[in-house]
């Protein structure tokens, strides 16, 4: 579960960092901040 939770961040903050180039800000820093609440590093909301 912890790895699937990971990879699941990892994807949002990587698709969080390809909107923000593209000049989607706010939906980037969105999808970079649940990314980082997800992960197993920041503040899970599965525990």
């Amino acid at each position: 579960m912890e790895f699937i939770l990971w990879l699941i961040a990892v994807i949002l903050v990587i698709a969080g960092i390809v909107s923000l180039v593209r000049g989607a800000i706010l939906y980037g820093i969105a999808l970079i901040v649940i990314g980082l609440l997800v992960g197993p590093g920041g503040v899970s909301i599965f525990t």
